[in-house]
C-alpha cells in the first residue's frame, strides 16, 4: 500500500504559478495606469465631459521585466495626456 497514487511535476506547477503571478501583475498595473489616466483627465475613456482636463491619444506598449517574466504595460500615447506633461 506504499505505492504513489498521485504524482506532481514540480516544474510544471512552478511554471503555472509564475504565469499566474505575471498575469496578475500585468492586469493590476494596467488597471492602475487606467485609473491614473481617468483621475488626471477627470473623465473616463471615451467620456465627454465639461470637466475634462486633457485627452488621450491612444497608447503604446511598454515592456517591464519582473521576476515572473515580462509584463506589457499600456502607457498613455503622445498628445495632451496629462501624465505625459508630468514626466
Amino acid at each position: 500500500m506504499s505505492e504513489k497514487i498521485v504524482q506532481f511535476n514540480e516544474e510544471i506547477i512552478k511554471g503555472q504559478i509564475k504565469e499566474l503571478v505575471r498575469g496578475s501583475v500585468e492586469e493590476t498595473l494596467n488597471e492602475l495606469l487606467e485609473k491614473e489616466a481617468e483621475s488626471l483627465t477627470q473623465a473616463a475613456r471615451y467620456e465627454r465631459s465639461e470637466a475634462r482636463q486633457g485627452y488621450r491619444s491612444g497608447h503604446y506598449d511598454r515592456s517591464l521585466t519582473t521576476t515572473s517574466g515580462d509584463v506589457t504595460l499600456h502607457s498613455c500615447g503622445s498628445g495632451t495626456c496629462p501624465s505625459k506633461q508630468l514626466s
